[in-house]
């Protein structure tokens, strides 16, 4: 399997492993519905096995669901051995598809043994592995325990592994394939990520020749390549021809928009970019808490990972602005995030799949951070009783792998937000996961409502001048959340335009019979668990530190 220097990693990956006798079958999975780039162009990963791993092999065989076993290569040394039948009728059916190569297989395995002729080259390629050996329970039949048992022969059983053999299946997600297929441990699991820089700028270098109007001499294509990070090259060639069409050149003001919209389709609905125009400086309160994130995001800028968390769990009641935190975050780290939306499903398989699509997406995007709201209910449990046959803690298993690897520090942060962060598994929260446990709160004195009211108010055109405050400040709530000072400005805004009050007249008449939206014992309850969460004393107010266990209140 002779490869070129630029070649992808998971095609050095699998050429060493079959080159050193170490494994003969390989699972590919992931981004396999993809373009790659060989020769100067772009071409299917079918075409890119047969002539860039396998160019030297005598005989190549593939099998899908729709075409049926079909022979790539090596027509005349198979047609010796079917002398009689000849290869016009080959077999459709998996099962029968299946028995012809392994029977050629033997075959040829028996010639070896006789020491006639010399050595040949095999290769079988199963499209759509995941559709001709389903994962899920279920899946088994009577055919697909024969298919099983003949596919795990050709990972190490004789004579397949004595001959040059090598097998390879592919299927978009390695939990859509059955399970004693696709963890054999005779088998080499090889992922197939999204393209990287360098592979996005080669991809870029040869669509320039062939659409010169969307890529012009003297585009900066390593600065779009970094661009278009966790984009498919699929999806750049559909760019680059539409712009071609077009006659417009592709700019980089141009794929900042189109870049949200590619990764969002790619990725089916799953996740959402959360574009942010917003820094820390727009956050009001805790200034302790926003110092730190200051400084961790400065780090993040200047590349010193080591010193980064590898997580983030924000936690505290109901309408404290965890979300609008996360924005500010975003905003002051100036890299993409990605929100996780719902991906379980109700089809076996499907939720794990989703989440290894999604999984592929991140890796590929470099620094991001990745958003989980709601995480309580997002995230799983890893005991998961027999009410969801046991999704939940596959689910789990897959997502704490996830977290945990250590080579992602710096490159991803995770973000978990939620108003009842007890629920979360421990697991899940520990450090080396999560590193920075942030509790949101309320304002704990009326000057810090009077702040929050003001900014909120002022989002409305509302605005009362200092004698004012100073006058209604003594009447504010304490405890007051933003969620709750929105409402207020809202109610505020609502009687100026249906009665003609001024914002103070208003404001006044609104806390005479002011009714928390919380009840305080709910809220208690809240903040009691955001500050026990706490990482860090110090991003709690002094007055709400005897909520943290083993305080007296004061």
């Amino acid at each position: 399997m002779p490869l070129s220097a630029d070649a992808p990693a998971w095609a050095r990956e699998l050429a060493l492993a079959y080159e050193s006798g170490a494994q003969g079958q390989f699972i590919l999975y992931g981004n396999v519905q993809d373009r790659f780039v060989l020769g100067g162009r772009l071409v299917g990963l079918y075409r890119y096995l047969e002539q860039a791993l396998l160019g030297r092999f005598q005989v190549v065989l593939s099998y899908d669901l729709g075409n049926g076993l079909r022979v790539e290569r090596g027509g005349e040394l198979l047609a010796k051995w079917r002398r009689d039948e000849g290869l016009r009728e080959l077999p459709n059916a998996p099962l029968r598809a299946v028995q012809w190569v392994s029977h050629y297989l033997r075959y040829v395995g028996n010639l070896q043994a006789l020491g006639e002729g010399k050595p040949v080259h095999l290769a079988c390629i199963l499209r759509g592995a995941d559709q001709i050996l389903p994962g899920g329970p279920g899946a088994w039949h009577q055919d697909q325990g024969a298919l099983t048992a003949l596919v795990r022969d050709w990972a190490g059983a004789s004579p397949y592994a004595d001959l040059p053999f090598a097998s390879f299946m592919v299927a978009d997600n390695l939990a859509d394939l059955y399970p004693q297929v696709a963890y054999n441990p005779r088998a080499a699991r090889i992922r197939v990520p999204l393209p990287d820089g360098n592979t996005l700028d080669a991809a870029l270098s040869a669509l320039q020749q062939g659409y010169p109007a969307a890529l012009p001499a003297g585009t900066d294509l390593p600065a779009l390549a970094g661009m278009l990070a966790g984009v498919t090259l699929t999806a750049v060639e559909a760019l680059a021809r539409r712009r071609a069409y077009e006659g417009q050149a592709l700019t980089p003001a141009d794929l900042v928009k189109t870049k949200k919209a590619l990764v969002e389709r790619e990725a089916s609905g799953l996740v959402e970019f959360i574009e942010s125009r917003r820094s820390l400086a727009d956050y009001h309160g805790q200034p302790l808490l926003i110092e730190a994130l200051r400084q961790d995001m400065a780090l993040w800028r200047a590349g010193d990972l080591r010193a980064l968390p590898k997580g983030y769990l924000i936690c505290g009641p109901v309408g404290t602005g965890k979300t609008y935190l996360v924005e500010c975050l975003a905003g002051e780290a100036g890299v993409p995030v990605v929100k996780l939306k719902n991906f379980r499903d109700r089809w076996v398989g499907s939720s794990e799949g989703n989440l290894e699509q999604i999984f592929r997406l991140v890796r590929a995007l470099g620094r991001c951070i990745l958003f989980v709201d709601e995480a309580d209910q997002t995230l799983g449990q890893r005991q998961s009783g027999s009410a969801d046959s046991g999704l939940s803690g596959r689910l789990y298993a897959m997502i704490a792998e996830e977290m945990g690897d250590a080579d992602s520090r710096g490159r991803v942060i995770w973000v978990l937000a939620s108003s009842r962060p007890d629920l979360i598994e421990v697991d899940l929260k520990r450090p080396g996961r999560i590193d920075v446990k942030v509790p949101v709160l309320p304002t704990v004195t009326a000057g810090e409502s009077a702040d929050l009211l003001r900014a909120l108010m002022g989002r409305y055109g509302l605005a009362l001048d200092e004698t004012q405050w100073r006058s209604v400040e003594p009447r504010l709530p304490t405890l007051l959340t933003p969620g709750a000072a929105e409402a207020i400005a809202v109610k505020v805004y609502r009687r100026g335009r249906l009665a003609g009050k001024g914002a103070a007249e208003a404001l006044d008449e609104l806390l005479a019979d002011y009714q928390p939206p919380v009840p305080a014992d709910v809220l208690e309850a809240q903040m009691r668990v955001a500050v026990r969460e706490a990482s860090d004393l110090a991003f709690v107010p002094p007055p709400l530190r005897h909520l943290a266990a083993g305080r007296a209140p004061g």
